[in-house]
């Protein structure tokens, strides 16, 4: 038996703002009334939905759920089948609890009702002092209408925070931001196999989520993409999705992770921001990029930024549907490439990985291989076939030594870039093959490393001073492909398509200009490396 005094404090598994059975029973107008709970006192963190006076022993089929239930047992004194079956009725109708007021019918708790209620897992609570049930009705009703009032402002004011960003253009993340700030939990924006696209949040409450997503949606929702509601176990764990999609289309969840108010505000609040996300992309927020671009962006370019640490992003990486574990990662990075281009490549290879824009001109490649698969085969077989897709461009692929640790990825990715950057734009003019490395660009990769160097920059402009005006770009342009090209006048005349004296007279003026003999070794040099320095320098 458990006596008012005697009941515990709300678990933490009931949010704070929910009114539970534990919490009518505490109320200044329950505790007159002397409450002691005979049975059921592992359940008193059920929500109060409403409250009914009944005495009817089948009072369940008047309840849709979640009630707490008075009564005096008038009609039930003396016949304890009526007793049991009240108590059954109560439970097949998922009733909160049922308190009953010690009188006439029953002076002492009757043993039936609470075998019963035990068995059932039911809070049966017995007033030693009763009091009219009227004036507990009205307070609870009211507690409850005013919660219902503040519910329906809050999702008000979510509705209005999250138009206004979207009116004002405002990216994804900043309507996520907002959505975690209003419900205090880490949301998560998912596609319908599970994949993670976005998260908002604090990051070590969205990381302890994402570190064993997969099998915690998987438990929680299954393959089932039409469910709808809470998941994770029980409602008090605040686990509250919302289905993301329009015109009968259905295309991702958006979740509330361990939301702790009551469960019908999260239901709310998570409708709410589902309505802003599915409008902001129906309106082609995010500069048209599709919701999983953007989250192989944000993660590669945390990653190749290193800022933060590469074992904090494997939870990211996980969720997002990377393989990570006993895996040979592959940094790659594709100038000038499109990532929508790249992602189909993929699939169509049947090669796991990630594809996104790092910057202007630069795509990633992250590919993750079993152990077992050849790194460097793999990737030649990609380059050549995107090459073969776009025969003119001459396409490379800029690839970094295969990692067997998801530590040393970062440095892949740097390395790979680095690559990209030092072959950007001459892929044509250097016949370069379709796989490019660290040892395939020389002189051009160091030029790239120092090209911040001011004495470099200064150097750069002293030796080209003659064709930097706007008007000698076509006579630089010819420069840049006969040093290139190993100063072989015939493919140079080729590549601009003129002729072999054209070509001459082109040369004789640069090297008025520049005042140097490109016949010479060292002055050839020196001019070609001031021009890698100037071409580093370039947008």
């Amino acid at each position: 038996m458990t006596t008012a005094s005697d009941i515990p404090p709300t678990s933490v598994h009931a949010p704070e703002s929910v009114l539970s059975v534990r919490r009518v029973l505490a109320l200044e107008r329950v505790l007159a009334g002397q409450p002691e709970v005979v049975a059921g006192a592992g359940h008193l963190d059920r929500p109060v939905r409403w409250v009914h006076v009944a005495e009817a022993a089948d009072v369940g089929v008047m309840l849709s759920g979640g009630e707490m239930v008075l009564t005096t047992g008038v009609l039930l004194a003396g016949d304890e089948d009526k007793q049991a079956e009240y108590i059954r009725s109560l439970h097949r109708a998922e009733a909160a609890a049922v308190v009953l007021g010690l009188g006439r019918a029953f002076p002492a708790p009757p043993e039936v009702m609470r075998r019963a209620a035990e068995r059932c897992g039911l809070p049966f609570v017995v007033l030693h002092r009763p009091f009219p049930f009227a004036e507990l009705t009205e307070e609870v009703q009211s507690r409850l209408v005013r919660r219902k009032f503040a519910a329906v402002s809050l999702s008000e004011a979510v509705r209005t925070a999250l138009t206004a960003l979207i009116t004002a253009g405002a990216p994804l993340q900043a309507l996520l931001d907002e959505i975690a700030q209003h419900t205090a939990c880490p949301v998560v924006v998912t596609n319908l196999a599970h994949r993670v696209l976005a998260t908002a949040g604090e990051r070590p409450a969205v990381d302890d989520v994402l570190r064993d997503w997969q099998r915690i949606a998987r438990q929680a929702w299954g393959h089932h993409p039409g469910r709808s509601g809470t998941g994770g176990g029980s409602e008090g764990d605040g686990w509250i999705r919302a289905e993301l999609g329009g015109r009968g289309e259905q295309w991702g969840r958006l979740v509330l992770c361990g939301y702790r108010g009551d469960t019908t505000t999260g239901r709310l609040l998570a409708d709410r921001a589902a309505e802003a996300l599915v409008l902001h992309r129906m309106l082609g927020g995010n500069a048209g990029r599709s919701w999983e671009e953007q989250s192989a962006r944000g993660l590669l370019t945390d990653l190749a930024g290193g800022a933060v640490p590469a074992r904090q992003l494997l939870p990211r990486a996980r969720a997002a549907g990377l393989p990570v574990n006993r895996r040979t990662f592959v940094p790659l990075v594709v100038p000038d490439g499109e990532p929508a281009a790249l992602d189909r490549l993929l699939r169509l290879l049947g090669l796991a990985g990630l594809v996104a824009e790092l910057a202007e001109g630069a795509t990633a490649v992250l590919l993750s291989l079993a152990r077992d698969q050849d790194a460097d085969a793999l990737t030649a077989r990609f380059a050549d076939r995107l090459r073969a897709e776009s025969p003119g461009a001459r396409t490379v692929v800029a690839a970094a030594e295969a990692r067997t640790s998801w530590e040393d990825v970062p440095a892949g990715l740097r390395e790979a870039r680095h690559v990209a950057d030092a072959v950007a734009g001459s892929a044509a003019a250097l016949d370069l093959p379709p796989v490019v490395r660290l040892q395939d660009v020389h002189l051009r990769g160091l030029v790239r490393l120092l090209r911040d160097d001011p004495h470099v920059q200064s150097f750069a402009e002293r030796e080209l001073d003659g064709l930097l005006g706007a008007a000698d770009e076509d006579l630089l342009s010819v420069l840049r492909t006969y040093l290139a090209t190993g100063r072989n006048k015939s493919r140079t005349a080729q590549l601009h398509h003129v002729s072999r004296p054209a070509l001459y007279r082109r040369l004789e003026q640069i090297q008025t200009r520049l005042g140097v003999d490109l016949d010479d070794f060292e002055q050839a040099a020196s001019v070609h490396i001031a021009l890698l320095a100037h071409d580093a320098q370039q947008p």
